[in-house]
C-alpha cells in the first residue's frame, strides 16, 4: 500500500484538463520555464486583493525555482514574456487571451504558448487557486505544511505546452479539519480549503457554511420552555422543556405550528443580518431525543424513519424562506436516527441534505461490500441521491477518543472522497482533530485529505509517498514501514470500528507500539539535519502514545512494576507534546488534563515530573 514511488520530477500532477490548439491558428510552441529571463508578472489593472496576492505568491515561489525574481507590473508594451495574472485588458488582447465571463468563483483557465502564460479565473478565488495549480503542476512546488514549502529548481531546460486547460473543482465546500489548517489561513488557501478565513486577500471563504446542529439556538428551552413546554419533545409522557443543554438534552416538537413559525423567523432574521449566505442550517440537536408525540410519531411511522418529521418541517421552513431568499439553501443533517431517507417525502429544490457517516467503519473504504455498516451507509446515500440534488457529507477521519494513537485508515481517504463525489456530494467536511494541533500524523493526513478534496482524481498513495519523501527525506522509509505495519495488522485482524475507540479496537498492541518506537528511532538517526529530526520527533508522538496504552486509562493507582516500566515512556510522550505544541489528547480533553490524571495514577505530586 505504501510502496515507494518517485517524488516529483517534472512536477506534473493529474488534473482534469483539456489541451487543444485553437482552430485556424498556426502551430503553437511551448514555453521553456528554465528561460524566463526578462519575463514579468503582468497583473490585471482592476485586480482584486486576492489577484494581487496571487501575483505576489507567484513571484515569491517561482524565484527559488528559476533563480531569479520576476517583476510584478501593471502595464507593458512588449508582446511576449509575460505571465498574466487575472483577466486584464492586456491579457485578453494577447496571444493567450481569453474571457472569464461565466466562470464560477473557483474556476480557472491556464494558457501556455508562444512566449506568454495566462492564468485567470472566476472571482474571488479562481485566479489565486489557478496560480497554485500552475506552481504545483509545472514547477513541482508542494505546499506540505505551513512552514515547509518544497520549491525545487527547474534545471537547465523544461518546456511546457502548448497548454490550454480549464478546471472546475467538483466540490464547492472543502474542509480538511485540522488545527494546522484552521489556525493558518494562508496555508489553508494554498491547500485550497475554502472554509477557514474571510480574508479577501486569501480569496475569502465559500458562502456555504457547514450544516450543523441549530435547533438549540433557534428555539432555546430557556426562552420558551417554561411557558410553552408543548414546543418541546414528548418522551415517556414528559416534555423535555426544563432547560439544561438543549443541544444534548432536548429536541423541538416539529409538528407544532408555533415551533415552525419561531424557527422560520429565526432563519429569516439570520439571513437579514447575513444576506450573502449561500445556505443556512435548520437541523436537529446532537441527541436522539426526537419528539414522540402522536402527531410526530404518525409521520415517522408513515415515512419509516424519524427523518419524516424533520424533513416535513425543513421543507415547510424552506418554502417560507424561499419566498424572500430563493437562492439560499436550507440545510439539514441526515445524522444518526435521521440518516435513513423517508419513504414518500422529498426535499424541496432549495433544501440541502448533509449526510453523516458517524456509525461507519473507518478501517475499510465506505464502498467495501463486506463491511456491513459501510454498506448500509452506501444504501442510504444512494437513496438520498435519487430524491435530492444537493448533498453534502460529514465524514469522520480520526479516533475522537484518542487523537494521538495510530489510526490505520489512511488508505480509505481516497476511495471515500471519490465515492462521495461520484454520488452527487457538493461539499465534504473531513472532520479530524479540529482546532486541536498535533493529532496523529496530522501533517501527512491534512496533505492527503486537502489534496483529494481539491482533485479526487489524484492518487492517495502517491500523495502519501510524496509527503513522506519530501518532508522526512532519508528518514521517510522507517516511517512508511510503520504506517504499513499498522494498516496491514488491522486488515489481518479483520477489524471493523468507527471513530471512537481504544488501541485494541484498531489493532494497536504492544508489538505495534514497539515497532513504532523502533521505526522512529531509526528515522531520527537517518534525519539529515535538526529540522527533519524535529519533524520525525513530532510524528513519533503516535508511537509513544501507543507505548503507554497499558497505563493510559488508570484513574486510581498504577501498579508499582507497571509504573516503573511506563514512567520513562510517559515522560517522553508529554515532553514531545509540549515541545511540538500538541494541544489535545482527545476530543474536548487537553493534554494537560491527561498529564494530571496520570500523575495521580503514578502517585506523583502536581509539581513533580515523570
Amino acid at each position: 500500500m505504501f510502496k515507494l514511488v518517485s517524488a516529483i520530477s517534472a512536477g506534473i500532477a493529474t488534473v482534469c484538463v483539456s489541451c487543444c490548439l485553437i482552430a485556424g491558428e498556426p502551430a503553437a510552441a511551448g514555453v521553456n520555464l528554465a528561460a524566463l529571463e526578462g519575463w514579468d508578472i503582468l497583473l490585471a489593472e482592476d485586480c482584486t486583493p486576492a489577484e494581487q496576492y496571487a501575483a505576489e505568491e507567484l513571484q515569491s515561489l517561482i524565484e527559488p525555482c528559476i533563480g531569479r525574481k520576476l517583476e510584478i507590473v501593471r502595464e507593458s508594451s512588449k508582446p511576449e514574456g509575460h505571465i498574466f495574472v487575472g483577466s486584464g485588458k492586456a491579457m485578453r488582447a494577447s496571444n493567450v487571451g481569453f474571457e472569464v465571463q461565466g466562470f464560477g468563483e473557483e474556476d480557472s483557465r491556464m494558457v501556455i504558448r508562444n512566449g506568454n502564460i495566462a492564468i485567470a479565473g472566476g472571482r474571488p478565488r479562481g485566479t489565486l487557486y489557478g496560480v497554485y495549480v500552475f506552481l504545483e503542476d509545472y514547477f513541482g512546488v508542494r505546499f506540505l505544511t505551513a512552514d515547509h514549502t518544497h520549491t525545487p529548481a527547474v534545471g537547465p531546460w523544461r518546456v511546457v505546452g502548448p497548454v490550454d486547460r480549464f478546471y472546475h473543482p467538483p466540490l464547492r465546500f472543502r474542509w480538511s479539519f485540522y488545527g494546522e489548517t484552521n489556525s493558518q489561513p494562508a496555508f489553508a488557501a494554498r491547500r485550497r480549503c475554502n472554509t477557514t478565513t474571510g480574508d479577501e486577500k486569501l480569496g475569502g471563504k465559500t458562502n456555504f457554511d457547514l450544516i450543523s446542529h441549530t435547533f438549540g439556538s433557534q428555539i432555546p428551552s430557556a426562552k420558551y420552555g417554561k411557558e410553552h413546554p408543548e414546543y418541546f419533545a414528548l418522551r415517556d409522557g414528559k416534555r423535555l422543556a426544563a432547560g439544561g443543554n438543549d443541544f444534548f438534552d432536548t429536541e423541538p416538537c416539529l409538528t407544532n405550528p408555533e415551533v415552525r413559525k419561531i424557527v422560520t423567523d429565526a432563519v429569516l432574521a439570520e439571513l437579514k443580518a447575513n444576506p450573502h449566505r449561500g445556505n443556512i442550517s435548520v437541523s436537529q440537536n446532537d441527541n436522539s431525543k426526537n419528539c414522540q408525540c402522536p402527531n410526530c410519531a404518525a409521520i415517522d411511522e408513515r415515512e419509516g424513519t424519524p427523518m419524516g418529521t424533520l424533513l416535513e418541517f425543513v421543507n415547510a421552513v424552506a418554502d417560507e424562506v424561499g419566498k424572500q431568499y430563493p437562492e439560499v439553501k436550507i440545510g439539514t443533517l441526515s445524522y444518526w436516527y435521521t440518516r435513513k431517507p423517508p419513504k414518500t417525502l422529498k426535499p424541496l429544490p432549495n433544501v440541502q441534505i448533509q449526510l453523516c457517516s458517524i456509525e461507519c467503519c473507518m478501517l475499510h473504504p465506505i464502498t467495501d461490500p463486506n463491511c456491513p455498516k459501510n454498506a448500509e451507509f452506501c444504501r442510504d446515500m444512494d437513496e438520498w441521491g435519487k430524491i435530492c440534488s444537493d448533498i453534502s457529507v460529514w465524514n469522520y477521519n480520526t479516533n475522537f477518543s484518542n487523537y494521538l494513537l495510530p489510526c490505520p485508515n489512511l488508505n480509505v481517504i481516497e476511495p471515500n472522497i471519490r465515492y462521495f463525489v461520484a454520488h452527487q456530494a457538493k461539499g465534504i467536511f473531513m472532520q479530524a482533530g479540529g482546532d486541536a494541533k498535533g493529532a496523529e500524523m496530522s501533517d501527512l493526513r491534512n496533505y492527503v485529505m486537502s489534496g483529494l478534496l481539491w482533485d479526487p482524481n489524484r492518487s492517495g498513495q502517491q500523495l502519501i509517498n510524496e509527503f513522506l519523501d519530501l518532508h522526512y527525506g532519508k528518514a521517510a522509509e522507517p516511517i512508511r514501514r510503520f504506517l504499513t505495519l499498522t494498516h496491514q495488522n488491522a486488515a489481518a485482524k479483520g477489524l471493523h470500528h468507527n471513530c471512537f475507540g481504544r488501541a485494541a479496537d484498531y489493532g494497536i498492541d504492544a508489538t505495534i507500539a514497539q515497532g513504532g518506537l523502533d521505526a522512529f528511532a531509526e528515522a531520527v538517526k537517518l534525519a539529515d539535519n535538526d529540522t527533519i529530526r524535529a519533524r520525525v520527533e513530532k510524528a513519533s508522538i503516535c508511537a509513544w502514545r501507543a507505548a503507554v496504552e497499558p497505563c493510559w486509562y488508570e484513574k486510581e493507582r498504577v501498579a508499582p512494576e507497571l509504573a516503573e516500566k511506563m514512567r520513562p515512556k510517559v515522560k517522553t510522550l508529554f515532553e514531545l507534546c509540549a515541545k511540538y505544541g500538541v494541544t489535545n489528547a482527545s476530543e474536548g480533553r487537553p493534554v494537560a488534563e491527561s498529564v494530571g490524571q496520570l500523575k495521580k495514577a503514578f502517585g506523583l505530586a502536581e509539581s513533580e515530573s515523570f
